[in-house]
């Protein structure tokens, strides 16, 4: 899909996040102290012993095997070429470490009523297990990436893998946050972490928002 006449181009801050996303997947599965850096770099809800601060922002580029990996990097290189285009380097960059932090926020708030309802239901010891469940991915901030993707361009034409349909941008992108709201509501696909995209989603509309009203971004 060669979208706007950017062709394979990929600028600087998507080339760099993948590389970065690359190298973490190579250091979280050949290093000999892997489970450590897991455990120190994914992200823990925030009743953990595990948690720390600074995992909002490194959880992001750690990937739970190859695949993870790929699908989650094939989104940013896809959708995220055009935007820094759109945005500039650094714009781009902010928007999607804003979006991923945003959606580490939000599946933290919901892991923590998790964990505080089932303490309560099943009491303290069963519910220990919640806070050893660690989140790890780039998808919110991809998320974010196809949520801006659909408001800067919502009539491109977006062709699906699975199953392969032609779909206008917008359509795509609310499909998509329907669908996640449905999971996370339901408890279906349960080790997904539904609430994360959907807060990376949220946090891009809003800071797309304020872009707007601040009369630096257009549409």
């Amino acid at each position: 899909m060669n979208m706007n006449g950017y062709g394979f181009n990929t600028p600087p801050v998507v080339k760099n996040l993948v590389i970065a996303n690359c190298v973490m997947l190579l250091a979280t599965t050949l290093l000999p102290f892997r489970d450590e850096l897991i455990g120190r770099l994914a992200l823990f809800n925030p009743a953990s012993p595990l948690f720390h601060t600074y995992q909002v922002f490194t959880y992001m580029f750690l990937h739970g095997g190859v695949g993870h990996l790929f699908f989650n990097m094939f989104a940013l290189w896809m959708f995220g070429r055009t935007l820094e285009y759109r945005l500039g380097s650094r714009r781009f960059f902010a928007y999607y470490m804003i979006c991923g932090i945003g959606a580490a926020l939000l599946q933290m708030g919901v892991g923590y009523l998790e964990y505080s309802h089932a303490a309560n239901a099943i009491g303290l010891s069963a519910a220990f297990e919640l806070l050893r469940v660690p989140t790890v991915g780039a998808s919110g901030a991809v998320f974010g990436l196809l949520l801006a993707f659909g408001v800067l361009y919502p009539n491109q034409i977006i062709m699906l893998i699975f199953p392969p349909v032609a779909m206008k941008a917008k359509w795509f992108v609310l499909i998509y946050g329907l669908l996640e709201l449905f999971f996370g509501l339901s408890g279906y696909q349960s080790g997904v972490a539904h609430f994360a995209h959907l807060g990376g989603m949220l946090w891009g509309w809003a800071l797309l928002l304020w872009w707007r009203r601040s009369g630096k971004i257009y549409f």
